[in-house]
């Protein structure tokens, strides 16, 4: 890139050394995507991966449904124009037990190598914190390499993918002259209401966060990536042989590669209330099967087995165990919740609904928990939160429970139990029955399977 001149709108930050921030413009497309090919490809250094160029270059030009230019930061080398960092936000509406919330996620962070370890990413995360503030998100949530994100507020708190797979001998066969019960084929327009609605009444009954999507949302995710986008989800409707729509599966628009051979992953799959899971699961699995042989046809790729990638855990996973031998635990998001009292109160009736069914229904109290350098005192009165404000633990009043550092962040979205935490770090601890029965009741385990805006 050649040099130009920035103007002082532009520049974010002048970060010396001959570096500015700024907000990314349209005309970085070409650059920006080219940079992140490079600079997120597993394939080596001198291998950019095409479907992350396809997949940050439409999120520069559009047309998504909450990105524009303006959400990614640019550290730029002024002498040469080059881009040597930068971080997109992705805002988003999640749900937590059908609560809304707002969402920030930082993506596609990286910086060259040769401009490591100077604190770009650092500074660029304070500005992405504070748009994320100025938007009114509550929690910023980020995938990514281990321990890497903690050095920015972040905690490993909430059930990210999980997968079990079968391979060639595991494909359910038809009987001879059996005709296929559920056909797929591509979604459209016109299903758009019907995935939305499929979506909202299943998922949110069986996880604890779920994305909040409109309609606008859904016609982009359905219709608006291109076919190389990395994270684009080929959505497929389940039918019977008269046309009656009862599911949809979403999977991979390429195989996905590991060192024993490909496979076709499919990441979202639901049905309709009252369809059997036994009776269309067999011809998932074979659609599956047949259409990762069709793209390893295409790309003269060792295609081994299909996977089923809804995460922990998935009504799916109950109908075939047998077919699916190879069990890959769950990884975990990022989170990051700046205002905890806030967001607590802004969950308060999931918590009190979790009261009204547990042996604490209309409880009284006071509970004190410690983070040892800070903490939070939560208020019950006849089993509703009537207050939730920071409080300071001290030597001498140490509070009714301790978490380590942010570890508080896993129980309350579900990522692992009160038993698990303690089992886990050694300064967990709660003190008595009571307080133990009371966290289990407010924040039992419950794991999420999130498809995100991306």
């Amino acid at each position: 890139m050649s040099e130009r001149t920035l103007t002082q709108t532009e520049i974010l930050r002048d970060l010396g050394d001959g570096l500015v921030l700024r907000r990314a413009t349209a005309a970085d497309a070409e650059a920006l995507s080219a940079f992140n090919a490079l600079m997120h490809t597993e394939d080596g250094p001198d291998q950019p991966d095409e479907r992350i160029r396809v997949w940050t270059r439409e999120l520069l030009e559009g047309p998504h449904p909450t990105v524009t230019p303006d959400d990614f930061t640019v550290v730029e080398e002024v002498s040469t124009g080059r881009i040597v960092s930068s971080i997109l936000l992705i805002s988003q509406v999640w749900a937590y037990g059908r609560v809304p919330f707002k969402v920030g996620r930082p993506e596609l962070v990286a910086t060259l190598p040769e401009f490591r370890n100077r604190g770009l990413v650092r500074t660029q995360f304070e500005v992405v914190h504070q748009w994320s503030a100025e938007r009114g998100q509550v929690v910023q949530a980020i995938t990514g390499i281990p321990f890497y994100y903690r050095q920015f507020g972040y905690e490993m708190g909430l059930n990210l993918g999980g997968h079990r797979s079968g391979f060639a001998a595991h494909v359910p066969k038809l009987a001879a002259g059996e005709a296929e019960p559920f056909r797929l084929r591509p979604a459209g327009e016109t299903d758009v209401a019907f995935v939305s609605a499929l979506y909202d009444n299943a998922v949110a009954s069986r996880d604890l966060i779920t994305c909040v999507r409109t309609l606008d949302d859904w016609r982009f995710e359905l219709n608006g990536r291109g076919d190389n986008n990395l994270v684009r989800v080929v959505v497929q409707i389940i039918e019977t042989p008269a046309g009656e729509p009862v599911g949809y599966l979403g999977h991979g628009a390429s195989l996905w590669t590991s060192p024993s051979g490909a496979g076709l992953a499919g990441w979202e799959y639901e049905l309709k209330a009252n369809v059997s899971w036994l009776a269309v699961t067999p011809s998932v699995i074979r659609y599956l099967w047949a259409t990762g042989e069709t793209y390893a046809a295409q790309t003269k790729q060792n295609y081994v087995r299909f996977f089923f990638g809804f995460g922990e855990s998935h009504p799916a996973y109950e109908v075939c165990p047998g077919r699916l031998p190879v069990v890959a635990p769950a990884y975990a998001w990022y989170v990051r919740v700046p205002d905890l009292p806030g967001f607590l109160q802004t969950i308060a009736p999931v918590l009190e609904a979790r009261l009204a069914k547990s042996v604490a229904s209309g409880h009284t109290g006071e509970l004190k928990l410690s983070f040892y350098r800070s903490g939070l005192r939560l208020e019950l009165k006849d089993g509703k939160l009537a207050r939730v404000e920071p409080w300071q633990p001290t030597p001498e009043i140490g509070g009714e429970a301790g978490f380590p550092n942010l570890t508080f962040l896993q129980l309350l979205f579900g990522y692992r139990s009160l038993d698990e935490l303690r089992h886990a770090y050694a300064d967990c601890w709660t003190h008595g029955d009571t307080i133990s029965a009371l966290l289990n009741a407010l924040f039992p385990k419950q794991p999420s399977h999130l498809w995100a805006l991306a």
